[in-house]
């Protein structure tokens, strides 16, 4: 690992991250932080404090340069040629916690938008997740994050009706279909996971959706309710 300990270094670290870039800044920080202009590189976002410790050994990257901020914690990967979601593993293999990993740029000087799109990878991992996701892992959960009025208003009108059951009940149902999803939607391997009969599934898919009035068989309903459950994750007051 690479740190940028000394004060120039990292004020130049936090004016790229920060942007806008010009060309003379640009040309500064490579020279600071001996990185080329032009290179493949993606920003991690994590919760203030999460810089600390050894989880950026031996990412997977070239070159990693922490940003320790007020609010969040950056990391600089040099990608050379591996991709962010290799990053976003490696961190996991270590145990790195709650993360975000921005899709890979082309500069230096498009750091700023790397690290705007590493938050909002951070905001897709629900607030209680102990996990890093790279942005292209999470897309859809991505999209409900930065509209967080859309994706309460999205959990309470499809699964509105499935919320007033009792705690118990809900998260059976709400755990079943997630299973199910995570399957590819075979009852048959969700049934394996969850160590019951495979009708057990079914039942409760079938009860899941009388609830919601959505068929899981109707691509667009299926949709709606896969976004839905991702919204549910990113709302701990609706769990």
């Amino acid at each position: 690992m690479s740190r940028s300990e000394d004060e120039p270094a990292r004020t130049l670290l936090g004016a790229l991250l920060a942007g806008p870039v010009t060309p003379e800044l640009s040309g500064r920080a490579s020279a600071a932080l001996d990185l080329p202009e032009r290179g493949r590189y993606a920003v991690v976002a994590l919760p203030a404090g999460g810089c600390g410790g050894d989880w950026c050994t031996g990412p997977g990257a070239d070159r990693f340069l922490r940003h320790p901020g007020p609010e969040r914690d950056f990391a600089v990967a040099a990608l050379g040629d591996v991709e962010p979601t290799l990053v976003a593993r490696r961190l996991n293999e270590m145990n790195a916690g709650r993360g975000g990993v921005g899709p890979a740029v082309g500069s230096l000087a498009e750091l700023s938008t790397g690290r705007r799109l590493a938050e909002v990878a951070l905001l897709a991992c629900p607030p209680d997740g102990t996990t890093v996701v790279a942005l292209e892992q999470c897309l859809p959960a991505a999209l409900l994050a930065v509209q967080p009025e859309l994706a309460d208003h999205l959990v309470m009108g499809v699964l509105g009706t499935l919320l007033t059951l009792p705690r118990t009940e809900r998260d059976l149902l709400v755990g079943t279909l997630d299973t199910w999803l995570e399957c590819g939607g075979s009852a048959g391997r969700a049934a394996a996971a969850l160590y019951c009969h495979r009708n057990t599934v079914l039942n409760r898919l079938r009860r899941l959706e009388r609830l919601t009035a959505r068929s899981l068989s109707r691509p667009r309903e299926l949709v709606e309710l896969t976004l839905a459950l991702d919204a549910l994750r990113l709302t701990p007051s609706r769990r």
